[in-house]
Formats: C-alpha cells, sequence, structure tokens
C-alpha cells in the first residue's frame, strides 16, 4: 500500500512537472515567434527606408543635370541679353553722331 501511494504522490509531481515545462516551452515558443516577428518587420522596414534611399539618390545626379542645364541656359539667355544691349547701344551712339 505504501509502494502505492508513493507511486501515486511520484506521479503527481512529475505530472505537474511536466505541465510546467509544457507552459513554459508554449510561453518560450510564443515569445520566440513574437521577437521573430519583430524582427522580419524591422528588416522590411529597413529594405524600405534603403529602396527610399536609393531613389533618392537615383535623383540627384538628375537634379543637378538639370540645375546645371538651366544654370547654362540662364547665362546663355543673359549672355544674348548684353549682346542686344550693346548692339542697342552702338546703333544709339551711331545715331547721335
Amino acid at each position: 500500500m505504501r509502494k502505492i501511494v508513493a507511486t501515486l504522490i511520484a506521479g503527481l509531481f512529475a505530472t505537474s512537472a511536466l505541465a510546467q515545462d509544457t507552459k513554459e516551452a508554449a510561453h518560450s515558443e510564443a515569445q520566440h515567434e513574437k521577437r521573430a516577428a519583430k524582427a522580419d518587420t524591422k528588416l522590411e522596414k529597413a529594405g524600405a527606408a534603403a529602396q527610399t534611399d536609393a531613389a533618392k539618390a537615383d535623383k540627384k545626379p538628375i537634379k543637378r543635370q538639370a540645375d546645371a542645364r538651366a544654370d547654362k541656359a540662364q547665362a546663355k539667355a543673359e549672355k544674348a541679353a548684353e549682346q542686344t544691349e550693346t548692339k542697342t547701344d552702338g546703333m544709339t551712339v551711331s545715331a547721335n553722331k
């Protein structure tokens, strides 16, 4: 009889220990999955940010080229205006003589 009671008590301890291990394992697995999901989200955000930065970097040289073209066009227009002004001044001077 004592052996049966001892076996039952040992079985109860074993069952409770196993149940706790199962709960802890399930909890640990849930935390691991949660952390993995957060890491994946961070990785996706970093990838999206890198693509945005790459797109901005691609636009900068194009904008610089456009700015350079605009500067050249403005300089050309100013030069043409100066030449026109010089010609006009030359005509005025010769007309007065």
